[in-house]
């Protein structure tokens, strides 16, 4: 019998309500919607980091931030760590990449001037690189775009749309797309592989600069965007000593390129949001061409499919960009999961992106090493929960630079190391941790959830301290365990079952 397939997605700042809210219905996703209709959509889950290269060592590491410690972009990642690739290896399985996993290079293992050090957009350890497709280092898709007859751009302004406004359509078009060149390189090569093939694929899209070509750069309509979380900020600003610097981090010019001038405003903002869509709807295209080619190919129930995104997008809530903050819409991101036989569901238990490495795993019949902190949605997406099954969920972000510090960094009086953000969920509460003596914040979801900090109404301490002792039992239970469990006894090295 021949070896399944394994399809691993991933989509780089798609929000969850992309897929599970009002901003999804703005646009046509048929594509998306029928394979989540087809799968176990997972509604309640989260990255456990942020940016990209500390969220996607989570998500393949299965570790949390406080334990592989690749905390921002170009912090290195240790290359012993097991992860997702290696593991597969062991397995007989190997992971091809197309794409990127944002892996800053462990410098222990590399000459001072190897130029692998010059950039954390490196392939992290086991995966065979199959297309170079990167954010910075995109020279594959600038050479095939100049081989199409395109005056190429350097740098940046390759994502200057050709107009007066920032919805204007790119420069190149649809069919040379960033997310075409790598669906079609993908359905070029995946004919080429045999029975059993692995393809992790990450897709660069809906991350900024948001510019889009004809015709998903008008496909969103920007007058039936819902309005941002919170409205414009107005109130956000002043309810924290972080929150200034949050929102002057990304600014609306900061999401696109050509604009500098670019101020907001909630014409702005329902521009930018419809641009988005209009990216994730390029991707919903692009996505239902790979599963067509695998129902044509008869290789579609044969096939491991899991759809995720590494983080999410702030998108103007509370008058906050990007995903450096401590906000839910940074970190809630869609999870799909299509299991060979399985039966479509809905799974609302608070899920983690540390789960995803070790259910894949465990799908192949592979033990986790004990670095894994997730645990295996397999049960889930059988409609069977697992007995003490995690109620809450953690997320981790560190805003500082060890080398460069950071705006928010310098004017909070902070050091590096007190720049670590910690946040608790739970059905009633969230709590919002930060070290280096910035206060808590605290949000009652059945109240009026972000947009106030109960952190000073009556009653709240008792809350606060209940939490706090719950994320120090979760940090205690969760600390780095490669050997946790493995005891050296007269009979030899054994590790541990319970």
């Amino acid at each position: 019998m021949a070896r399944p397939n394994i399809l691993f997605v991933v989509f780089d700042q798609m929000r969850a309500d992309c897929l599970f809210g009002a901003l999804g219905e703005t646009v046509a996703l048929p594509n998306l919607r029928a394979f989540m209709a087809d799968s176990v959509a997972f509604a309640n889950h989260v990255s456990v980091t942020s940016p990209c290269g500390p969220a996607r060592a989570s998500l393949l590491t299965g570790q949390y931030a406080m334990n592989h410690r690749s905390v921002r972009n170009g912090t290195p990642l240790p290359i012993d760590k097991p992860n997702l690739a290696t593991e597969l290896r062991r397995g007989g399985v190997m992971p091809l990449l197309y794409g990127y996993t944002d892996t800053a290079a462990d410098p222990r293992h590399h000459a001072a001037d190897d130029p692998i050090l010059t950039s954390y957009e490196q392939v992290m350890n086991g995966f065979v690189e199959a297309l170079e497709l990167r954010f910075d280092d995109s020279r594959a898709w600038r050479g095939h775009l100049a081989a199409m007859g395109y005056d190429v751009p350097a740098g940046n302004d390759l994502y200057v749309p050709v107009g007066d406004r920032p919805d204007a359509p790119a420069l190149y078009q649809a069919k040379h797309s960033d997310t075409a060149f790598l669906t079609d390189r993908l359905l070029e090569d995946l004919p080429t592989r045999g029975d059993g093939w692995c393809a992790h694929v990450t897709f660069i899209r809906p991350h900024p600069p948001f510019v889009a070509p004809e015709p998903f750069n008008s496909l969103a309509d920007p007058e039936k965007m819902p309005a941002p979380a919170g409205g414009e900020g107005e109130l956000f600003a002043a309810s924290h000593p972080f929150n200034e610097h949050a929102m002057a981090h990304r600014q609306p010019r900061d999401m696109v390129c050509g604009f500098p001038e670019l101020t907001p405003s909630p014409e702005t903002t329902s521009m930018l949001r419809a641009l988005y869509m209009g990216l994730v709807a390029e991707l919903d295209y692009h996505f239902g061409r790979i599963v067509e080619h695998l129902k044509s190919s008869g290789q579609y129930e044969d096939t491991l499919i899991v759809v995720t995104s590494d983080h999410g997008e702030l998108l103007g809530d509370h008058g906050c960009w990007g995903k450096m903050n401590y906000l839910d819409a940074a970190f809630r991101v869609p999870l799909m999961i299509r299991v060979p036989g399985g039966r479509p569901a809905r799974v609302d238990q608070p899920t983690e992106s540390v789960d995803v490495m070790p259910t894949i795993l465990d799908w192949l019949g592979q033990d986790c090493p004990d670095t894994v902190d997730g645990h295996s949605l397999l049960s889930l997406t059988r409609g069977e929960a697992p007995h003490g099954w995690r109620d809450y969920s953690v997320s981790e972000l560190d805003f500082g630079d060890p080398v460069s510090p950071t705006a928010a960094q310098q004017q909070l009086g902070l050091s590096s190391q007190d720049c670590g953000v910690a946040i608790l969920r739970t059905a009633k509460h969230s709590l919002v941790h930060f070290n280096g003596g910035l206060p808590s914040i605290l949000f009652d979801h059945e109240g009026a959830g972000e947009a106030r900090n109960i952190v000073a109404d009556s009653g709240a301490d008792a809350i606060r301290l209940a939490m706090l002792e719950w994320l120090l039992t979760h940090r205690m239970r969760h600390v780095e365990g490669r050997f946790s469990r493995t005891m050296i006894t007269p009979n030899g090295v054994i590790r541990g079952q319970y």
